[in-house]
């Protein structure tokens, strides 16, 4: 497909994630929104027109056969996201999706190996890679600024109400606070330090359904401890601290960062605000259409190497269960 310099991004899904996703677009200056779908054509109708979306399609094999797209963003939940990926990039799309990209890494490797056979881009949608106060939390640990890294501690929690079909709760759903808020802690730790975990130890609790939901994590990952938490029980701090030797930065909200903070001893010595209007997205879409234009099939800060890393660190956690 010949690209031109903007980048026509189909949208699956008219949820809160692809909401936002929509909304900062007006923040990308190399992508537009060309199309979304929905399983009634009623929710895409009223979501194009929210977003001024040239078209909206019912179904989503019609937005993947549509020759004028060049990405699909597939934000639904990641129980349909290897089908709905797989389609796309068999309908000859790149593809980013939502994390967790897949609920397996067999599902993992075999749209790697399709995309790789279909010569297209694909990648998880780890936003927070991108997030400006992520990037110079992990510049100022390269200056050395809090020495070498000893502790990572990091958790994301809210309290969601017990809901058995819905889709946090249900099985069939892959439910659970793993898939859903877990890998957020597991993907910050490896931003930080790519060693692999070893001498795991987890405390994990379950609702009446059945899945997990609260689930604590204590790991190794080379000489660093790693402490991690994810929970529908509570809210919890939802902050990120790399901790050195000389100092430790903390990153409030780091899944969403718009701003990180660096300590030597008790002392702040610097800081850093993301003054930004928008959700923090824009970031993410606007690397990945830099890829494209540029004819990459990988994003070097979120290749596919580290999205199989991470399904088969939930694999072993799941294990342990």
């Amino acid at each position: 497909m010949e690209l031109s310099n903007k980048i026509r991004w189909g949208i699956v899904s008219t949820g809160a994630i692809a909401e936002k996703f929509c909304s900062d677009m007006k923040y990308v200056t190399n992508g537009i929104l060309a199309a979304v779908a929905a399983r009634k054509s009623e929710d895409a109708e009223n979501f194009a027109q929210e977003h001024n979306i040239e078209k909206s399609y019912a179904g989503y094999q019609a937005l993947f056969d549509d020759p004028t797209i060049d990405i699909i963003y597939i934000a639904t939940p990641h129980n349909f996201h290897f089908q709905q990926a797989k389609s796309a990039l068999e309908a000859g799309k790149s593809v980013l999706c939502e994390k967790p990209i897949t609920i397996s890494s067999e599902e993992s490797l075999q749209l790697h190996y399709l995309a790789k056979e279909k010569n297209l881009f694909l990648m998880e949608a780890m936003w927070t890679y991108f997030l400006p106060s992520i990037i110079k939390a992990k510049q100022w640990v390269n200056e050395g600024r809090i020495g070498k890294i000893k502790h990572i501690k990091a958790d994301f929690g809210y309290a969601v109400p017990f809901e058995p079909e819905g889709r946090m709760y249900n099985p069939e759903l892959a439910g659970g606070c793993l898939f859903d808020m877990g890998i957020y802690p597991l993907a910050i730790a490896h931003y930080f330090n790519q060693a692999p975990l070893s001498n795991i130890h987890i405390k994990v609790q379950f609702a009446p359904s059945g899945v997990d939901n609260d689930l604590v994590i204590l790991a190794n990952a080379n000489d660093v401890t790693l402490s991690l938490a994810t929970s529908f029980q509570c809210r919890l701090q939802n902050a990120a601290l790399i901790i050195g030797e000389k100092g430790y930065i903390k990153i409030p909200d780091f899944w969403r960062a718009k701003s990180c903070a660096l300590y030597q001893m008790d002392k702040k010595v610097d800081e850093f605000k993301d003054l930004s209007s928008s959700n923090g997205l824009s970031n993410e879409a606007q690397a990945v259409g830099d890829m494209l234009l540029t004819g990459k099939k990988e994003h070097p800060t979120m290749p596919f190497k580290t999205s199989l890393l991470l399904q088969q660190q939930m694999e072993i956690l799941r294990s342990l269960y």
